[in-house]
């Protein structure tokens, strides 16, 4: 989202800085419009970054907890650090003294040729394609390595799911041979439930012939 803001930026400063060299090519509604938005959205940029060191600050009180080592902090501060910079030359250019400096110098380029404004302007661009080289690099191996993070989380993910495949198999493997034993419980049961009601009914013939012998010798 940061570098998204900033690329924003980037592209309203570069209209901005081709409105201040040549205004008569816009209308001063936009004119007004570009710099208020770009003033707006470094101000915008400057407040993520601030929320940005602040989480940093609280991985490096603690990088065992959060799994993180001294790299990718530093390269987490390093694309803070350029961006902030970008952000700052950005800003240098359009307070109010050098927007001044700039008019002069259209005024002496009026007067003299287009050679100053020439100089200016290949100046600017230099400095920011450089600033832009080094945002891009910093921001390279700042998602480098969160992509490095994401596949190791993903990685660890894989291996606890894993256990939980072979807890669950264990337990199924567990209550299916439960199941056997129950049934093959039951099965004793029932066998002696049978014998019992066999035994039971000899018992009871037993028990009427005794019966009629006793009655037959009385």
């Amino acid at each position: 989202e940061v570098q998204k803001a900033v690329n924003t930026a980037q592209g309203l400063f570069q209209r901005w800085t081709e409105l201040l060299q040549d205004p008569s090519t816009a209308t001063r509604e936009e004119i007004d419009w570009t710099t208020n938005e770009l003033r707006n959205n470094l101000r915008s940029i400057e407040w993520d970054l601030e929320d940005l060191d602040e989480t940093i600050n609280i991985l490096l009180s603690n990088p065992r907890k959060f799994n993180l080592d001294a790299t990718e902090l530093n390269i987490r501060k390093t694309f803070i650090t350029s961006t902030r910079q970008v952000v700052r030359d950005m800003k240098d250019h359009m307070s109010p003294s050098s927007v001044q400096a700039l008019a002069e110098r259209k005024n002496r380029q009026a007067l003299l040729g287009d050679s100053g404004g020439q100089n200016w302007s290949a100046g600017t661009t230099e400095k920011y394609s450089r600033l832009d080289r080094e945002l891009q690099l910093a921001n390279s191996h700042f998602i480098e390595e969160q992509q490095a993070q994401q596949q190791l989380i993903v990685g660890q993910q894989d291996e606890q799911l894993e256990l939980v495949s072979g807890s669950i198999g264990v337990l199924k493997n567990m209550s299916q041979r439960i199941g056997g034993e129950l049934e093959e419980q039951a099965v004793m049961l029932d066998d002696f439930s049978h014998e019992l009601e066999s035994t039971q009914s000899r018992l009871d013939n037993v028990m009427k012939k005794l019966a009629k012998v006793s009655h037959m010798t009385s």
